[in-house]
């Protein structure tokens, strides 16, 4: 499927800075610099906090009530996303309690199936969110939220949350995922230029591999270790390889089983990456041989390049949050970002996913956090914190917190742009979320592509 990407004329204007932002406890774009704080209370006048609060006014007031909010996003980004609440806490009243899990698609349904669900949760996968509608436990999204995603998103991110033609979960945040991450100074340093087609991609990981390789030295670095979704960073780089031999057409209808899981282009896609990520000339840079990326934490997949051990790591936009404080990414920087060649340079596959809130009970508090979350208010307030981006067509790319995430917002507005969604997020969660992501791990432990592949496929459901 084709995501239609528009520009929308009318962009919120960037605000302050992102601390600035989050410190002010109420504080609007006229105020951040002032009033300082520590979450007590006392300061301004009424007639401030009344202005600050002017953009939440819609959302009500629920002093004292709490809604629960159920995520996959830890460590960094989960502190960022809690942070993106402040303000909306201080002029509603809802406190908005965050919980992120690596465990977080077996945990919902669990959660879900025994009575547990929590108030709202961000879910990756449409197949996921298909389920549990099927199962009776997300409710159709209220009017006010479909209205702010028909204004802010394109038709078809809309449609990853409609199910059997009823909306029920608005897209939250937004990912690119079609990058490698590289040091512009090792680059520089050993007269390397960025790649524009895949062989001068893998004549560059040849070049690194002849200059460079050794016991700790090596092109290539990854990570696919994420708890109880280990396996997904492989997913997206087969995702990728579909999209590279196969073309849109191959894809959709990998996607949608209009051919087999272990057909030949999707062998041929897979032994593409096979190329790279089970030659252990080529990984894993700083961390041990090909097999080690099973046990290699999603996190610390890439970390080998600040470190001098690795070269390349292809992973998504989102990996911004994962380098050390402090670390320089820019174009000149520690760290950068340039787009995963096609087989044609002038042919430009991207690979995009996202996550799409929906609510398990009516509740107007419960409804309200599901409206601001739908809203450019949110959006822009999220990434101007820092490390993510949105496709809501409100953001300014402007306020974005690195050139990567902004070239990535422009990619994700570009009407010209050609991307699918992530695949695995597509397809039943059986698949997607289980005999894909398992398989990918079988597979680089050494199984061969035939037989990884014809497992997967006998794990399509039936009908």
């Amino acid at each position: 499927m084709r995501i239609r990407k528009q520009r929308r004329a009318g962009t919120l204007a960037a605000g302050a800075a992102a601390v600035a932002l989050v410190l002010a406890a109420c504080g609007g774009a006229d105020d951040l610099g002032g009033g300082g704080g520590g979450g007590g209370g006392g300061g301004g006048d009424d007639a401030t906090t009344e202005a600050d609060c002017a953009d939440f006014e819609e959302y009500g007031t629920f002093e004292g009530e709490t809604v629960t909010f159920f995520t996959s996003i830890r460590e960094v980004e989960a502190d960022q996303l809690q942070d993106s609440f402040e303000q909306f806490t201080e002029c509603t009243g809802i406190e908005i309690t965050h919980n992120g899990s690596g465990e977080f698609e077996q945990q919902l349904v669990v959660q879900a199936e025994g009575g547990n669900a929590p108030d709202l949760a961000a879910i990756p996968q449409p197949g996921l969110l298909a389920r549990m509608v099927a199962d009776g436990h997300v409710l159709p999204a209220p009017d006010e939220v479909e209205a702010k995603v028909d204004e802010g998103w394109t038709e078809d991110w809309k449609a990853f949350g409609t199910v059997d033609g009823e909306f029920y979960a608005a897209p939250l945040m937004s990912n690119v995922k079609s990058f490698v991450w590289y040091s512009p100074t090792a680059f520089e340093e050993n007269g390397y230029e960025i790649p524009q087609t895949w062989d001068e991609l893998m004549a560059l990981t040849e070049q690194i591999a002849t200059d460079h390789g050794s016991d700790t030295v090596k092109p290539w670095c990854a990570g696919i270790e994420s708890g109880g979704a280990t396996g997904w960073p492989a997913t997206d780089w087969i995702e990728d390889m579909v999209l590279r031999t196969g073309g849109g057409d191959v894809y959709d209808q990998w996607v949608n089983h209009e051919i087999p899981f272990n057909d030949p282009e999707i062998v041929e896609a897979v032994e593409l990456a096979g190329a790279i990520l089970k030659d252990d000339n080529y990984v894993n840079g700083g961390i041990g041989d090909s097999r080690s990326i099973a046990t290699t934490s999603f996190n610390d997949g890439g970390l080998p390049i600040v470190e001098g051990n690795c070269f390349l790591h292809r992973q998504a936009n989102f990996y911004e949050a994962q380098w050390p404080e402090g670390t320089d990414v820019s174009e000149n920087g520690d760290v950068f970002a340039f787009y995963l060649p096609s087989i044609e340079e002038t042919e430009t596959p991207v690979l995009v996913a996202g996550e799409f809130v929906a609510a398990f009970n009516d509740r107007e508090a419960t409804q309200a956090v599901q409206s601001f979350l739908a809203s450019d208010t949110w959006a822009n307030t999220r990434v101007e914190i820092g490390g993510v981006i949105s496709a809501n067509l409100g953001v300014d790319p402007a306020v974005a917190s690195s050139d990567v995430l902004r070239q990535s917002i422009e990619i994700l507005q570009d009407p010209n742009a050609v991307a699918r969604f992530d695949a695995s997020d597509l397809m039943p969660s059986e698949v997607g979320a289980g005999a894909f992501w398992t398989g990918m791990v079988d597979w680089i432990n050494g199984n061969d592509t035939q037989t990884v592949l014809d497992g997967i496929e006998a794990a399509w459901p039936a009908g």
